[in-house]
């Protein structure tokens, strides 16, 4: 791995979880922990012997029982310069209401000794020795229930991205103890949604730096790029199979599963939090960014499954206009150019996440939320829903019109022909953000990945791979709130091709109070869909050229105002590079192992008729009047 260097990352949960840039909005200086708290470093035992590096933090003026609050990580819990966790400095607004904090590496990281897996699945229930992420918790608490003077006996566990991931298994066989949990933003489902790939589409930059940060050691590592501009870096790279043969060499497990698995077979669905969480047995708080570029889909699809059999009111789901992880630290006033007027993420951290903990661990105050409380974007304004999506919200579409019109009216042309056309050519493929592309996690300056789902599209409307449609002027508010689902009817002169589509809102041309809004077009809901898997995600097909085939893509939910004056865009284009890889538009089994010959151009028609009337089918409600809303500089939840 000479390709590789080490790199000593004091605060490494700060660049995984995209708060550098809210750390420059903190301006008080961070307490001095060695005169609060009392540290302690223990190994836990677990049930295989495997021993689990864990530092508990106690309060020196501690008076009464109290619970343990816990945060796993794979990321490494200590800070060697400063003699204590970061992560401690996280839950600074929960400081006053008391708790044990404990911290722990997982097995095969850091300090933590065994052996690491990746998304490490439930283990087979007949083996009376196997681990997993929920046994590792369930012992965990076991031992510190026990071990650690003066607890109330209840305990509780929240974490962000993969420490997401691990707060949810910690409720697939739950001890008696743990109380409360709050996956945030949870490493759901690594193939359908999240990490890795996207229905199918490989997710390459991230799949390939984030693979080598994790599997190169048990610490953290940075893989030594020669270029600054990684678009140029992919793009030379070439094949996917050049990534073992150049540089990893098949010594990164996750990299070799991707190859070995790249539609979603067993080993994904194992994987999968769906597959063995399939209750909410412990009160849980889902927390997503409407602008996570890693891990939307996880969170809000783990609070849609579990919702299915929540008879006790157990789940419960918070989103706010934040990146990954976005809410955990900082005021969170802005993201990119995006006012928001208030500061989003202190609200969610006083007002709901410290609430809701002391509420299930200290029998203190009331719930801070009824169901779901969601920022609503556009308006800035918190809104809350006894259901997400809420029920009764409408469906409508937007149908793909002539010389680029988006309307609310179906197309009326009897020419089933009627359509617009691109040529995507893999070897020129679309930036999905501004250019340079830096590294996913620059060890030396936030980089631009964190903010890149809030950057202005225009930067592609002088490509010719990409087709848009919009509304006039809106002549009113259009308030969406739930579901959005494109409705595509397209063609292909390939056998395999990739479609990203793009709900936008379009800011007037000339705005006042913001001068760098005028004509800003900021993507409201975005995804990607790799035709092969139309019929099936477990079994490919390739797709007949020429032939019209319907596409729906999940767009995922928003809650969002298109406001009048604003103008509603939808885009349409077959490559997003690099965050995903080049389809090569010609069917292979297995595009890991795709030659140079394989990769073509193709030409792409999205249809517009009345036979065939591509959409983005929207869920509408009325202007919510009668709905709570809650100014956030108000600071006042009215339940």
């Amino acid at each position: 791995m000479n390709r590789m260097r080490r790199v000593s990352w004091a605060i490494v949960t700060v660049l995984i979880f995209a708060v550098a840039a809210g750390a420059q909005e903190q301006k008080a200086a961070a307490p001095d922990l060695t005169l609060l708290f009392e540290k302690k470093d223990v190994m836990i035992p677990m049930r295989d012997g495997v021993r689990l590096h864990t530092e508990i933090y106690v309060s020196k003026d501690q008076k009464e029982a109290l619970p343990i609050f816990i945060e796993r990580s794979p990321y490494g819990i200590s800070d060697e310069k400063k003699g204590h966790s970061q992560i401690l400095l996280r839950y600074q607004h929960m400081w006053a209401d008391g708790y044990v904090f404990a911290f722990q590496d997982i097995r095969g990281r850091y300090g933590s000794e065994g052996t690491f897996a990746m998304n490490r699945p439930v283990h087979d229930p007949a083996d009376a020795k196997g681990v997993d992420e929920s046994t590792d918790t369930y012992d965990t608490i076991e031992w510190l229930i026990k071990n650690v003077p003066n607890n109330n006996g209840r305990a509780g566990i929240a974490g962000i991205s993969y420490g997401g991931f691990l707060a949810a298994m910690a409720m697939v066989n739950p001890h008696p103890a743990l109380k409360a949990v709050s996956e945030q933003a949870c490493m759901g489902d690594a193939w359908m949604g999240d990490d890795f790939f996207h229905n199918g589409a490989f997710r390459l930059s991230y799949g390939f730096e984030y693979s080598a940060l994790m599997e190169s050691s048990k610490e953290n590592f940075s893989f030594a790029f020669d270029t600054f501009d990684l678009f140029d870096w992919y793009l030379r790279m070439g094949l996917l199979s050049n990534a073992n043969e150049k540089y990893f060499h098949g010594k990164i497990p996750t990299w070799n599963n991707f190859v070995q698995h790249p539609s979603y077979d067993e080993f994904w669905r194992q994987h999968a939090i769906a597959s063995a969480l399939k209750e909410a047995k412990v009160p849980n708080l889902n927390v997503a960014g409407w602008w996570d570029q890693e891990d939307f889909y996880g969170p809000t699809a783990t609070y849609a499954n579990l919702e299915k059999s929540d008879s006790k009111h157990m789940n419960y789901l918070v989103v706010g206009p934040w990146n990954h992880g976005g809410w955990a630290h900082g005021a969170k006033n802005s993201l990119g150019d995006i006012p928001f007027g208030s500061d989003t993420a202190i609200y969610y951290r006083e007002k709901v996440e410290a609430p809701w903990f002391a509420y299930w661990l200290h029998d203190k105050g009331a719930l801070p939320l009824r169901e779901a409380l969601l920022f609503q974007t556009g308006s800035d304004t918190w809104t809350n829903f006894d259901a997400w999506p809420p029920k009764e919200a409408q469906k409508k579409n937007l149908y793909f019109g002539e010389s680029g019109k988006l309307s609310f009216e179906a197309p009326k042309s009897e020419a089933a022909s009627a359509a617009d056309s691109y040529i995507s050519d893999p070897a020129h493929p679309m930036p999905y953000r501004h250019r340079p592309v830096d590294m996913t996690y620059p060890p030396d300056h936030p980089g631009s990945w964190y903010t890149w789902l809030v950057q202005n599209q225009r930067f592609v409307n002088e490509r010719t791979d990409v087709l848009s449609w919009q509304t006039e002027d809106l002549q009113e508010d259009v308030t969406l709130a739930g579901q959005v689902t494109a409705k595509l009817f397209a063609s292909t002169t390939g056998t395999d091709s990739d479609w990203v589509v793009k709900l936008i809102d379009v800011y007037p041309q000339k705005v006042e109070k913001e001068w760098k809004l005028s004509g800003f077009e900021l993507m409201i809901a975005d995804e990607i869909f790799r035709g092969r898997y139309r019929k099936s995600y477990e079994k490919p097909q390739a797709i007949v050229a020429g032939e019209i085939t319907p596409y729906t893509i999940d767009l995922h939910t928003a809650d969002h105002v298109f406001k009048k004056g604003h103008r509603i865009m939808v885009q349409v284009q077959s490559t997003w590079f690099p965050l995903y890889d080049r389809n090569p538009q010609k069917f292979v089994p297995n595009i890991f192992e795709a030659k140079e010959a394989d990769y073509q151009t193709a030409t792409q028609k999205i249809y517009r008729s009345a036979k065939y009337p591509s959409s983005v089918e929207i869920s509408v409600v009325p202007d919510a009047e009668d709905r709570t809303r809650v100014r956030i500089r108000d600071r006042q939840l009215p339940w």
